[in-house]
């Protein structure tokens, strides 16, 4: 019978909504996406046949892509033509494939894994991720019936939790993880899974050990045998012999990657506990049921309120009204709210008698019977005794002496008043003694009989003597038992055995798997059980301490302390500064150095060097023949740097006073311009910041001589130079003819320096000017009407311009300055709305059939090419794999041939290109 999820008609990979990924396609995706990067060779090859189960056993180490292309020898055969085009065609059903993924991936994941790097504060899908919502979408039906209360849900999803981690579940008896393929068996109690040879043998175990408490009944009674974990006890006939799904339907389930480990992935349909007449909707699952979510119609507790629907597994409920329910005492009515079951006790006090009404005292009214500690006293019916009851009601009853009494062995009777003792009848006794073969001998006496002292012949336990013994007596004879004990390893040595010999109650001895206790059961037979014994693990200072399994401390770490490291400095610093505990060496020092630096009153500012990794290589090579050994690390105390504390120190043509390193201070360059007047007056010194032995800011004899034309400023609009070399005074006036643009900058006008340098500013623009029509277009891209002019045009268009809605539909003349000024714009109507909502519309669902028509056929190519590579798996000789590292080589060493080509290529076309322009 197939699954629950098979019987709806939907296949692997179909049906699922848009927000869900298969888990076995999630896994496709992590194994292709270094694919995506890398674009396999035609040559390359696929290790793996890629059949691996889904989430299943090493899925994700069988299916591996391998992007090594395959060099190809001179002897090699050329693949044949139609090799190539089914490869290409791999290639674009490949990318396709891994681009659709990515983006799903990107669309409705976020990565998880650093999965634990969540704890860092990065939970994208919620407090467990993609898990979380599977869990929630199976809950679904039982939180939306109940508005969202899932208190009671929690051990159902905490063991589904469990039960999709791998690893997250482990055999309590062996404390190995729970494998998918391992045949598994349930506790209807704790609901704890076991594997099933653990759990037999732990079976066989407790029942051996409880039967062997004591001789009597060893091996022949039925004892139980309890849980290892939650001590529900189970008959012998209840030791489980068969693997079974969870609702206990399928024997021996099939592994199947899309359901729950050892799930039939049948609905559970197990009746819930209470019974309530409904049955489990979950698929087969571990643990508990959840709660029952059919909705029923239920009146409240007291009964007074109209029935609601309420969930089957919280139907009581209360209207919050008075009970008003009459208590047992008679007199009050209950007062609390409506509530289930019986009413409370009546919680006032009243004065109340005991059952003989002597006394009287404040009570309960919830307990008006009770009993005073006075004997009753009154006088029985024969006159002569009293009643020696304690305070009772009713009558006395007769006296317990009078009538016909027995003597003491009760063969004769006599009637005799109440105040005389029945005497012996003189008779013998024959009562049956405690042995229960004899009677008593004696006469009839009070009292009990005496131990039976007849001599009889008795057989010894095993049944090889015989011995004539007082009856009250056991025979034990001295023969010892030669049989092996159940443990296999010792002898019963038992005096007298009857052949059940009881189990070997020696210390088995053995050294437990901890490698550090013995096993102090007794003697045994199988393996010993884990060491009970816990061991602290501690930290480096012994302040914090970390409890594990006596074993474990080998591979334990030393847990993280929060008190600070106590070791010594290793350097010159009195202190180290302060971390915490840790194992290991410390971390290098941090502090400062502050130790004197020679020639110099400063103290070195640098990280402490006292403590450093040196690379060394103290080995002297003999010839070109020996190669070098690796470099070794040694730690070793390093010189202080060069004093850098910044010294104020002038130039050596005293422009600027500068900072300068301690270790360099002298006399240097600033590399500016010596600046120094020369004797024309008009120029200074042009050289590098130099020593002069003059004054300061006079010329001296290193200064240059003045070698330059004049430089003297000309009238002002007037670009050209002074003829006259380098003079003091007055330059003559210019007497050369200016070209210049005019002011729409197409026409060149040829104009006397002077005439216009001298002319006033509404000359100067006429000047400029070439009289036609401005070329200039305005902001609003029209052309200016205006002449020739300087500045700006003024922004007043008085072309007509038409003003259109957004859809274009409606049209408007008006004026540019107008439009602009008033911002004028022209609004859709409600047509127009119309439209474009239609627009939109049609374009939406054309988007949309073409993104399903997309997914569809990449589905389709998908399944069509995984078919096609079923069972084909390439083989790689061992000339494959040589080929295959000569071509890693040449990958490795690429990168350092082609860079400094590149450099080349590239610094020759610069040049070609500067030489060209």
């Amino acid at each position: 019978m197939d699954p629950a999820w098979r019987q709806q008609g939907r296949g692997r990979g179909r049906g699922q909504s848009q927000g869900q990924v298969s888990r076995p396609q999630k896994e496709r995706e992590k194994v292709l996406a270094p694919a995506a990067a890398t674009p396999t060779p035609p040559g390359g090859v696929w290790a793996g046949d890629g059949r691996g189960r889904g989430g299943g056993r090493g899925a994700g180490k069988n299916i591996t892509a391998s992007t090594k292309p395959v060099n190809r020898g001179k002897n090699m055969v050329d693949p044949p033509k139609n090799t190539a085009s089914s490869q290409s065609k791999f290639e674009e059903i490949r990318k396709s494939n891994q681009a659709a993924a990515q983006r799903l991936a990107q669309s409705q994941y976020s990565s998880s894994s650093d999965d634990e790097e969540d704890e860092d504060g990065v939970e994208v899908l919620g407090k467990e991720g993609k898990r979380g919502q599977i869990l929630a979408s199976a809950l679904v039906t039982y939180t939306d019936q109940t508005g969202g209360d899932i208190t009671e849900l929690e051990r159902t999803r905490q063991y589904l939790s469990d039960a999709f981690q791998s690893g997250a579940i482990t055999c309590l008896i062996c404390i190995a993880s729970v494998k998918r393929n391992q045949a598994v068996w349930s506790c209807s109690g704790c609901f704890s899974l076991f594997h099933i040879p653990c759990i037999q043998k732990w079976a066989k175990d407790s029942v051996f050990l409880i039967s062997s408490v004591t001789d009597e009944d060893f091996g022949k009674k039925d004892h139980p045998w309890p849980c290892p974990k939650c001590r529900y006890e189970y008959s012998p006939t209840q030791t489980p012999s068969r693997y079974l799904c969870y609702c206990g339907k399928v024997q021996d389930p099939p592994l199947d990657p899309w359901l729950v480990p050892h799930s039939c992935g049948l609905v559970c349909d197990k009746a819930f506990s209470p019974a309530c007449g409904h049955h489990c909707l979950l698929l087969c699952h571990p643990g508990p049921c959840p709660p029952c979510p059919k909705m029923v119609s239920v009146s409240c507790m007291c009964g007074k309120a109209s029935p609601l629907p309420r969930r089957c597994s919280n139907k009581p409920w209360s209207c919050q009204k008075r009970c008003g329910k009459t208590l047992p005492c008679g007199q009050h009515t209950c007062t609390s709210s409506c509530h289930s079951g019986v009413c409370d006790p009546c919680p006032r006090v009243s004065v109340q008698k005991c059952v003989c009404g002597r006394e009287e005292a404040e009570r309960q009214c919830a307990s008006p019977v009770w009993h005073c500690p006075q004997v009753c006293g009154r006088p029985l019916s024969c006159g002569n005794h009293t009643c020696e009851r304690v305070c009772h009601s009713g009558v006395c009853g007769v006296c317990p002496r009078s009538g016909n009494r027995a003597c003491p062995c009760g063969k004769s009777k006599c009637s005799l008043p109440c105040t005389e003792d029945v005497p012996t009848c003189g008779d013998t006794c024959d009562k049956l003694m405690e042995c229960g073969l004899h009677t008593c001998s004696m006469r009839c006496h009070r009292g009990p009989c005496e131990t039976c002292r007849q001599e009889v012949e008795k057989q010894c336990r095993c049944g090889r003597y015989t011995r004539v013994m007082p009856c009250h007596k056991e025979y034990l004879c001295d023969s010892k038992c030669p049989n092996t004990r159940g443990c296999s390893r010792h002898q019963c040595r038992r005096k007298c055995c009857p052949g059940n010999c009881p189990p070997c109650d020696q210390s088995c001895g053995r050294t437990l798997g901890c490698r550090n206790h013995k096993c102090p059961s007794v003697c045994h037979q199988g393996s010993c059980y884990p060491c009970p014994e816990t061991v602290q693990v501690k930290c480096v200072c012994g302040k914090t301490s970390l409890t594990v399994p006596c074993g474990r401390e080998r591979s334990t770490k030393p847990p993280r302390c929060k008190e600070l490291c106590r070791s010594p400095p290793s350097c010159h610093h009195p202190s180290r500064e302060s971390h915490r505990c840790h194992p290991g060496p410390c971390p290098p020092c941090r502090q400062p150095c502050l130790l004197a630096l020679p020639r110099c009153p400063h103290t070195c500012p640098q990280p402490c060097h006292d403590q450093v990794m040196v690379k060394t290589s103290d080995k002297v090579l003999a010839g070109p023949w020996e190669q070098p050994s690796e470099p070794a690390f040694v730690c070793k105390a390093l010189p202080c740097p060069p004093c850098m504390v910044p010294i104020p120190t002038a130039c050596l043509g005293e422009h600027e006073v500068s900072p300068v390193p301690c270790h360099q201070r002298g006399p240097f360059s600033c590399q500016r311009v010596c600046g120094r007047p020369l004797t024309c007056g008009n120029h200074s010194c042009s050289k590098e910041c130099h020593r002069v032995t003059t004054a300061k800011l006079q010329v001296g004899s290193e200064c240059e001589l003045c070698e330059e034309g004049c430089v003297k400023p000309r009238p002002p609009a007037c670009p050209h130079l002074c003829p006259l070399p380098c003079h003091p005074g007055p330059c003559p006036p210019c007497q050369q003819m200016i070209r210049q643009r005019c002011h729409c900058k197409i026409s060149l006008l040829y104009i006397e320096c002077l005439k216009f340098s001298s002319a006033p500013d509404a000359v100067k623009s006429d000047l400029g000017s070439c009289r036609n029509q401005c070329p200039k277009q305005l902001s609003c891209g029209h052309r200016c009407k205006d002449l020739c002019h300087p500045g700006s045009c003024e922004d007043k268009c008085s072309h007509k311009v038409k003003l259109k809605c957004p859809c274009k539909r409606i049209k408007k003349e008006l004026l540019c300055c107008k439009a602009r000024e008033d911002q004028t714009q022209v609004e859709c109507d409600e047509a127009c709305i119309t439209l474009k909502r239609k627009a939109y519309e049609v374009k939406e669902a054309e988007e949309r059939l073409a993104q399903e028509e997309e997914a569809r056929k990449q589905q389709a190519e998908l399944e069509a090419f995984e078919k096609r590579q079923k069972g084909r798996r390439k083989k790689r000789g061992r000339r494959g794999e040589e080929e295959e590292e000569e071509e890693s080589g040449w990958r490795r060493y690429k990168l350092v041939v082609m860079a400094p080509l590149c450099g080349v290529l590239l610094a020759a076309a610069a040049f070609y290109l500067i030489h060209l322009g």
